[in-house]
């Protein structure tokens, strides 16, 4: 694994990882234009990503070679690993954001909810249930792991829920609502001028 910041203050990463079930690049732009290029085998999971970046203004690149000849789990969580580590990675101190965000969206029937504080104390708690198995090949149940598998490797304290009726529709609105909220937690406040949004000093 190795992550790699862009420095002149552009909060931008480029991180790999590699190992025996998964081969991983990903690139972030925090301060993008919602533009992404994925490429995981997976197309619900693509499609998440995809609106993970657009509602989040984030420019993503994912590609991911895994072994999907087992299933879509390794894929699924080392992805999370390694976008967390670049989210890591872009805000370097972490000087002068919002850190907290509380996001509420829905999706026709479906609703979830995130409220995040980019703490450096990763800690996930998840409330809800998906009403379908799955989505094409994407299990339903691996969209709340995806966020724990992030929130640990970013230094998110991150609260989840969801509720509806159709998993694709629950799944989705989980993507866009923590795209929202981390966009809102992650953006700068002039006001801070710069300074770590912690009496400590740091995060």
């Amino acid at each position: 694994m190795s992550d790699e910041t862009d420095g002149a203050g552009a909060r931008e990463a480029a991180v790999t990882r590699e190992t025996a079930e998964t081969d991983i690049e990903v690139t972030l732009a925090l301060d993008g234009d919602g533009e992404s290029t994925v490429e995981t085998g997976v197309g619900f999971f693509d499609h998440m990503l995809a609106s993970f970046a657009k509602h989040g203004l984030f420019d993503l690149t994912v590609r991911c070679d895994g072994d999907l000849e087992i299933d879509e789990h390794h894929t699924v969580e080392d992805v999370a690993i390694t976008l967390g580590r670049a989210f890591d990675a872009a805000l370097g101190e972490k000087r002068g954001i919002r850190r907290y965000a509380d996001r509420r969206v829905p999706l026709d029937e479906a609703v979830a909810d995130v409220v995040v504080d980019v703490s450096g104390r990763p800690h996930f708690e998840f409330d809800g249930t998906f009403s379908q198995e799955s989505v094409g090949e994407f299990t339903s149940d691996m969209a709340a792991h995806f966020c724990r598998s992030l929130a640990t490797n970013a230094g998110l304290t991150l609260h989840a829920g969801v509720e509806g009726e159709n998993a694709h529709h629950e799944v989705e609105a989980l993507f866009k609502t923590l795209a929202r909220a981390l966009d809102d937690a992650t953006r700068v406040d002039e006001r801070r001028g710069g300074e770590t949004p912690s009496t400590k000093g740091q995060l």
